[in-house]
């Protein structure tokens, strides 16, 4: 694992010591506290008298970003405070995707700032999907187009990784390490194998030849359908990574897949001859450039330096004094399954949504509202109730869609009555279609000595008893509300987006499309990011050059992440390495997670395959 230069000479393990010295300290501070009678709103309010403490962050003159590509761009904002952070056992560095694109775009004009350095502190890179990407690696190329130097360096560079690297001037691969090129993969599992042999029987209803959510409950491999649909995305998705990289690296989309095709995995001399890197060198031969590059002599333990996550603190301050209006903008992050009700930490609730753009709707401050779209669907009703808040704010106001790495099925639901969507080429959007799931236990139950005995008033009273598999009447009765949904769905893309619904009947099957296929077919108006989208925004406000930005949904406070400490609520992190069982174990609690988000009132979902991944 290659560390961060300032932490060359210090280990990880001294890391979690001081992490763990900083929680304990405050857990004896916290019980002395009490036990001296001290309330508890006297210790929150002590807290935050400690944490609102500003230290001041000063950019020194010929200082080099540091950006580390392990770190999750998150949507949303998320742990604010270093109080938080050291009181969470959650040691994954986050930012926001403005927040990472601010501070590169503020460090482009900054000339104290004299270069930026990509690396990687942990193989485990970051969550975030290639739409997100694309959008910093813009940013990227804005910062060397002013002549300022780019320098990457990582001892196994992967495609995710080496996307944002080869925008750099200089990309160095360890002597001993390695350089995927191998192309991207999606790998779906299927328990329609191991259900059946414990017993628990599936029914499913479904229109759209592509709509394959619900394939792992009852095949054991893809249908033919969704293989063409996946092959095309990932097609799509592969070919602009080649072509973007290419163009950097001044090589042919043929020569990169050809190498991929006939290499994949390449050696450091291999990588260097075929000018995929710039350099073989050791992280202390690029930290002694980096020196000179800073001025720093060579006693200088490292070079001088600054974190793209501190330094976004400081971008955030210079864009506050620059846009100190009272009009703003409001953007709305909609990050995760969306769900029926108020949903959970990770989810989108359909009636918290709701409520908080009516909020916004009322609130006569905010001039324009984006909404930042990164959601795979999920809950008709949810998607509905969310989908008619969206229709009544823009008759207000200005209303324009930002698409991230996924806007499908239930994401594209609730935006396609937007004066405007963008979304980047690599976009995974479409999924225009419905299915219900109906599992049930009985054979399992059966199998274990467990029966039931139903008790009712109606021939139908029972339908959505998990006791037993649904009848012939029940089953139609339901494929009737997923027929309708479909229709109405159609109905709503056609109207919204005006098309024919012919038209829309014949790319929508459920299909799932790249943005840039999106855009030929109508589904989506323009390429471009959140900042793209919010100046479109500012522009139909008629805002001008002075405006500023707040962001929804707030982040909890630190009393209320206080207290979830004190009731015991745990919080798990990413393990700091990854091997092969513990990444299938991952995607399993990934899948059950979805599942127990599985809420809507009939059972009847917009979503996209809920297990699709690429690698």
């Amino acid at each position: 694992m290659n560390l961060p230069p300032k932490l060359v000479a210090t280990s990880h393990s001294h890391q979690l010591t001081m992490r763990d010295f900083l929680k304990y300290t405050f857990a004896t501070l916290l019980g002395l506290l009490i036990f001296l009678g001290l309330s508890i709103g006297g210790i929150l309010s002590l807290v935050m008298m400690i944490a609102s403490r500003d230290t001041g962050l000063a950019v020194k003159n010929k200082s080099v970003l540091t950006f580390d590509l392990a770190m999750n761009i998150s949507d949303a904002q998320r742990d604010s405070s270093t109080l938080e952070k050291a009181l969470s056992d959650d040691e994954t560095e986050t930012i926001t995707l403005r927040a990472a694109l601010d501070a590169i775009n503020q460090a482009s004009n900054d000339p104290r700032i004299v270069g930026l350095y990509l690396y990687s502190s942990t193989d485990i890179g970051g969550g975030a999907g290639f739409a997100t990407l694309k959008e910093v690696r813009e940013a990227l190329q804005r910062f060397r187009a002013t002549g300022k130097q780019i320098v990457a360096y990582d001892v196994n560079w992967r495609e995710r990784e080496y996307y944002l690297a080869s925008v750099a001037n200089t990309i160095a691969l360890n002597p001993i390490g390695t350089l995927e090129i191998n192309g991207f993969s999606s790998e779906t599992m299927f328990f329609a194998g191991a259900l059946k042999k414990f017993g628990v029987g599936v029914q499913v209803t479904r229109v759209g030849k592509y709509k394959s959510a619900v394939e792992p409950f009852l095949l054991t491999k893809r249908s033919p359908e969704n293989r063409q649909q996946t092959e095309t995305l990932l097609g799509d998705l592969w070919n602009d990574f080649l072509t973007a990289t290419g163009k950097d690296r001044k090589l042919k989309v043929q020569q990169l897949q050809t190498i991929s095709d006939n290499q994949g995995i390449l050696m450091p001399d291999e990588a260097l001859k075929l000018r995929l890197v710039d350099r073989l060198a050791y992280l202390d031969e690029i930290v002694t450039d980096l020196k000179k590059l800073t001025d720093e002599d060579d006693e200088a333990k490292s070079f001088r330096q600054m974190s793209l996550k501190a330094y976004a603190r400081v971008a955030e301050e210079t864009l506050e004094q620059k846009r100190s209006s009272g009009e703003t903008i409001a953007v709305v992050y909609v990050e995760g399954d969306i769900v029926n009700g108020q949903g959970s930490s990770g989810q989108v609730g359909g009636d918290r949504l709701a409520k908080q753009l009516r909020q916004l709707r009322q609130d006569e401050d905010i001039k324009a509202v984006v909404l930042r779209v990164n959601s795979p669907g999920g809950s008709v009703a949810a998607s509905e109730i969310i989908q008619r808040e969206v229709i009544l704010t823009r008759k207000v106001k200005p209303l324009v869609v930002s698409m991230g790495a996924v806007a499908a099925s239930g994401g594209y639901w609730i935006s396609t009555y937007s004066d405007r969507i963008f979304a980047e080429p690599n976009t995974i959007t479409g999924s225009i279609g419905v299915f219900g799931i109906l599992p049930n236990f009985q054979a399992l139950a059966n199998n274990n000595g467990i029966t039931w005995d139903s008790v009712k008033t109606g021939r139908l009273a029972d339908t959505f008893s998990l006791s037993r598999p649904k009848n012939a009447q029940e089953l139609a009765l339901i494929q009737k509300a997923v027929d309708k949904y479909y229709d109405h769905f159609l109905t709503k893309v056609a109207e919204s987006r005006k098309l024919a619904k012919s038209k829309v009947a014949e790319i929508a099957q459920g299909r799932v499309w790249s943005g840039r296929r999106a855009k030929q077919l109508g589904l989506v108006d323009e390429f471009g990011g959140l900042q793209d989208a919010i100046r479109d925004a500012a522009k139909r406000a008629k805002l001008g050059d002075n405006w500023r930005i707040e962001e929804y949904p707030k982040a909890r406070s630190l009393e209320e992440r206080i207290f979830d400490k004190l009731a015991g609520e745990q919080v798990f992190g990413k393990p700091s390495l990854s091997n092969p069982l513990d990444n299938e174990l991952r995607k399993l609690q990934e899948d059950l997670a979805v599942l127990k988000a599985m809420n809507d009132p009939l059972g009847v979902y917009v979503r996209l395959p809920f297990n699709f991944r690429i690698d």
